[in-house]
């Protein structure tokens, strides 16, 4: 079975929480973990309400929009899915787990679930 990839969340959260600064970027960083652990957890819409926060107070985070769209794939939300995975790789183009989750999507795989 192919699966989604969400990578190491709490050494994603630190790394993201060190290279951003101001107080916008550490809420946003704390909304990054909380729903990168939601979504861990299974807690779908936890998940998709702390990373779209976590989103709009870091716009330019690779990992946060990988995750988001992990959540929208986990919500069965796949267009919007398919638009965070795309901006992730768009912002990283080195982010390997959002590459893998983008072609996952793109093929619409049945199996490939987060």
């Amino acid at each position: 079975m192919k699966r989604f990839s969400l990578g190491i969340a709490a050494l994603a959260g630190l790394a993201l929480a060190v290279s951003i600064a101001g107080c916008a970027s550490y809420r946003g960083a704390r909304l990054y973990r909380a729903g990168s652990a939601a979504l861990e957890r299974g807690e779908i819409a936890s998940a998709v309400e702390s990373l779209e926060r976590a989103a709009a107070l870091v716009p330019h985070a690779s990992e946060i929009q990988n995750h988001l769209g992990l959540a929208y794939q986990a919500a069965g939300r796949r267009e919007e899915a398919l638009r965070a995975f795309r901006r992730s790789v768009a912002l990283d183009c080195d982010n390997r787990p959002a590459a893998h989750n983008l072609a996952l999507a793109e093929r619409g795989d049945p199996d490939a679930t987060p």
